[in-house]
């Protein structure tokens, strides 16, 4: 195994019987990060604007990313901090921090400390924190809706739909909320290994189908509205003599283009599944607890390694292989017109071509981590670091 592990001591280990496992970063690496080589860009790539929220995801291990939505850009921080801010500018246009001074509920007369999202659908923002709330907020001046306190911790962004909020618990839980009060409507649960890696996927909605992945190497489908099971497929085996051999998550993030769903799992396989039942249309083995992305006819996954590969969206065949950021431990991939775009551990960005995955464009955003997937909304890239630095890229055509 490529990347050192350690025990962690969390919430959800006293509430699911379960040890979760995250990695250290650069420096336990069993290999140093491959050194940047320069490079002839093929792209200009325009800093738009960088402003700071809430001081990021910290060392939680939680994958914290902006969400952009009519124009605004939300984004939520370990220390309880909530904001939104002009798409355009960076400009903030509130900003609150929830806890001991809001007079919400909290821990230890202390900010509850944000993990899972934000995630906003016309003026419902809702955010999950290491603590196991769950808060929804008017995205437009962040006024309290309602909030409710879930089984495990939440570190992965909720999924929202006009009436279902769907969380990803970490005790192994896809819980549907209803979106006007945060009363339950359904739960579905999955049993979780012993051992697991640190990191939840984010639940996707779809026709009316929650899509997700779990820690014992699966991929579910479950219907919106009541959380009926509709089909189960296995990414990783989870084979070996020890538990962490048999470590199998479905850690990243899932994507679809309508026809089918694509994902990858930690020592499994990438695969694109039917939508309608989960069978396998093309798989390869690869593994990966980062995701993919898809555009056009290509899938793109970053694999345990740090190596950015490309598949034929139809037939899987390999387009391209990127090992130059080996071990620098990427962010998901997210494709921006013609480039994909990944971040490292040292908050670099990098923008590889999509056609032969040569390397474009590099921007720095910090000197933090970047772990949280990069997001694209039109033809703007937003990205955020560890520390709650964000930055907003736009990547010439």
């Amino acid at each position: 195994m490529k990347r050192s592990l350690i025990l962690v001591a969390a919430l959800a280990t006293a509430l699911s019987g379960c040890t979760w496992l995250k990695s250290l970063g650069k420096k336990d690496n069993v290999a140093p990060p491959t050194p940047l080589t320069e490079f002839t860009p093929l792209t200009q790539v325009e800093r738009l604007w960088t402003a700071n929220v809430g001081g990021g995801a910290g060392d939680s291990g939680a994958r914290l990313a902006p969400g952009v939505v009519d124009g605004r850009v939300y984004a939520a921080g370990i220390d309880g901090s909530v904001a939104a801010l002009d798409a355009a500018s960076g400009r903030t246009l509130w900003q609150k921090r929830l806890g001991e001074r809001s007079g919400w509920l909290r821990r230890g007369g202390n900010s509850l400390r944000w993990s899972g999202g934000p995630a906003v659908h016309g003026d419902l923002l809702v955010v999950g924190g290491l603590d196991g709330q769950l808060h929804a907020l008017s995205a437009q001046d962040g006024a309290e809706r309602w909030h409710v306190q879930l089984t495990s911790e939440v570190i992965s962004a909720p999924a929202l739909t006009d009436e279902v909020v769907v969380v990803r618990t970490n005790d192994g839980r896809l819980v549907g909320l209803n979106a006007a009060d945060g009363s339950s409507k359904w739960i579905f649960d999955q049993s979780v290994p012993a051992l697991s890696l640190r990191g939840n996927s984010t639940p996707l909605i779809a026709n009316g189908v929650v899509y997700d992945g779990f820690d014992n190497g699966k991929v579910v489908a479950v219907r919106a509205d009541d959380g009926a099971e509709q089909w189960v497929q296995a990414l990783s085996a989870g084979e070996g003599r020890t538990e962490v051999e048999r470590l199998s998550d479905v850690d990243g993030n899932l994507v679809t283009d309508g026809a089918a769903l694509y994902g990858a799992g930690y020592r499994g396989q990438v695969a694109a599944l039917s939508l309608d039942s989960g069978r396998p249309l093309w798989q390869r083995d690869l593994s990966s607890y980062v995701g993919a992305a898809v555009s056009g006819n290509v899938v793109v996954v970053v694999d345990a390694d740090g190596n950015v590969w490309a598949f034929d969206r139809e037939t899987g065949v390999n387009l391209w292989k990127q090992d130059q950021l080996k071990y620098r431990w990427l962010s998901a991939p997210a494709i921006q017109g013609k480039y994909v775009a990944v971040g490292d551990s040292e908050g670099y960005v990098h923008w590889l071509s999509l056609d032969e995955g040569k390397f474009a464009a590099r921007e720095r955003l910090s000197r933090k981590a970047i772990e949280g997937a990069p997001l694209v909304v039109d033809d703007v890239l937003y990205v955020e670091d560890v520390k709650g630095h964000i930055g907003a890229y736009r990547a010439r055509q």
